[in-house]
């Protein structure tokens, strides 16, 4: 397909030709008969070329002479004015007192007198309907047909809502990311038949060990080879599981202790409950007391922070963005003050009337239900015809918010009674023979299942003699225990009945 483009020519050859190439540029470029150039054309003209361009290069199709430039300046109007000095440039008009007019020489306005007496003016009822009809049935005449521009409702109109700034993002607290330092120190300490077992451990605990044994098991069945003696693997991997907790939290407790101050809180409470079976020699001790002190500051200095942002969130108006803050304090248990909550119970009430649209009664109701204070709230008024999504949605929060639900005559669900826990009649133990060999009742250490792995655990044949023998003939944990008679069931206090401490709470 053809092009049209703006070619220089370079030069002129001895065949009767001419080279050129684009304007301003290097490509492309080519040779030119001289017979489509104009007759005045000489090295360094710019002109219009059709060309179309192919494998064998490009070929001019055609040459113009190139637009000329259109001079305006016989087209232009020239206006001319007189000279005028910088004051009197801008011309200043000051306005009057509003209300009255400036009457100038005509003087003070005379009272009229001859008006008489007017009397007491009639209602406009009875001065009988406006001559000419309703003042506003007009004819098509008296108007212009012109397009009139809309005014819009009091409510809004045409004019966008003002958007309320939206609060300032909190930072974002950082995630536990713990090294590998200590537990490549254990792992480096063991002998190498121990290290693929400690592997496992450390991926899933004893979970990750038995399915491992399960799955090259049933690879062995099905090549024919003999089976993995699961007992003796899982005795090697409870003897090693405590050496290898205590290397693993010893790296998270030091990646927490290194970003102490903005570690998220639920990552320091997780490292502080493991430590109470990992802290066992004075280093992890003083270790864990470093961090359940940095968790004590922490937790109430968040607690006043959160206590600022509910009363900030208050003090601008957001009310659903307080209440839903009041349901979730950093430290678990710990009340409102009585100052804050009335300030919350007002501005939840405040919220909840007739005038209150019903999108808006759901966004407060939703956030209501969760919050501390919920049950101190009545609405000041209630809409007459509540619409069916208002009255759902009521119903839904109904257990949670009984208060609101009775104002719109809907009986909240009983409470649901406390959860009684029962201890179940104790299992007999079981007699194994004498010679039998441990079965696979060692505890569960860890309840999350471990991924499949690609290394082969130890065969019992491979375990250290100090170990396997030990192992082969250790009894089973209930060999010749006398069964027990089943006991009775005991019957513990209800859940709800038992409290706990705001810090222990707030280890949780």
């Amino acid at each position: 397909m053809s092009r049209r483009i703006d070619i220089e020519l370079t030069s002129s050859r001895e065949d009767g030709t001419w080279t050129w190439r684009a304007a301003g540029a290097k490509q492309p470029k080519g040779v030119v008969a001289a017979s489509m150039l104009p007759a005045t054309a000489s090295v360094g003209d710019v002109l219009r070329a059709e060309i179309d361009s192919g494998l064998d290069g490009t070929e001019v199709l055609s040459v113009m002479l190139p637009k000329a430039k259109k001079d305006s300046a016989g087209e232009r109007i020239e206006l001319i004015g007189r000279t005028v000095s910088d004051d009197q440039l801008v011309t200043t008009v000051l306005a009057g007192r509003g209300g009255r007019r400036d009457r100038g020489d005509r003087g003070d306005r005379r009272e009229r007198r001859d008006r008489g007496d007017r009397g007491d003016r009639s209602d406009r009822s009875e001065r009988g309907e406006r001559r000419g009809g309703d003042r506003n049935a007009r004819s098509e005449g008296d108007r212009p047909s012109g397009d009139r521009r809309s005014r819009g409702g009091r409510d809004g109109g045409d004019r966008p809502r003002r958007e309320r700034p939206a609060p300032p993002a909190r930072p974002k607290a950082k995630r536990l990311r713990p090294g590998r330092a200590h537990r490549k120190a254990a792992l480096a300490a063991l002998a190498p038949e121990e290290q693929v077992i400690a592997e496992h451990l450390l991926r899933g605990g004893i979970p990750a060990v038995r399915q491992e044994v399960e799955k090259q098991n049933a690879a062995a069945k099905a090549e024919g080879r003999p089976l993995v003696q699961a007992p003796a693997l899982l005795a090697v991997a409870e003897k090693l599981l405590p050496a290898l907790r205590v290397a693993e939290w010893r790296d998270r407790a030091e990646a927490a202790v290194a970003d102490l101050e903005e570690l998220d809180l639920r990552d320091l409470r997780s490292v502080i409950v493991a430590a109470d079976t990992a802290a066992r020699d004075d280093d992890t001790r003083a270790l864990a007391d470093q961090l359940r002190a940095g968790l004590t500051r922490r937790v109430e200095a968040e607690q006043q922070s959160w206590l600022n942002e509910i009363q900030t969130n208050l003090s601008e108006g957001r009310v659903v963005r307080a209440l839903r803050l009041s349901s979730r304090p950093p430290k678990a248990g710990a009340p409102l003050p009585n100052e804050l909550a009335s300030a919350l119970v007002d501005a939840a009430t405040s919220s909840l009337t007739a005038e209150t649209l019903a999108d808006r009664w759901s966004t407060v109701l939703d956030a209501l239900s969760f919050s501390p204070i919920r049950a101190q709230v009545v609405p000041a008024s209630r809409p007459d015809q509540p619409g069916e999504d208002l009255i759902k949605v009521i119903t839904t929060f109904a257990g949670r918010l009984p208060r609101i639900a009775e104002s719109f005559g809907i009986t909240p669900p009983p409470p649901a009674p406390p959860t009684k826990r029962t201890r179940g009649p104790k299992r007999p133990a079981s007699k194994t023979p004498a010679g039998a060999p441990a079965a696979e009742t060692v505890p569960v250490a860890a309840d999350a299942p471990a991924e499949a792995t690609g290394g082969d655990l130890t065969p019992v044949e491979s375990v250290p003699p100090d170990i396997a023998p030990e192992v082969a003939t250790q009894p089973s944990a209930s060999e010749d225990a006398p069964a027990e008679e089943p006991a009775e069931p005991v019957t513990t206090p209800p859940a709800s009945v038992e409290t706990e401490s705001p810090e222990d709470a707030g280890q949780n």
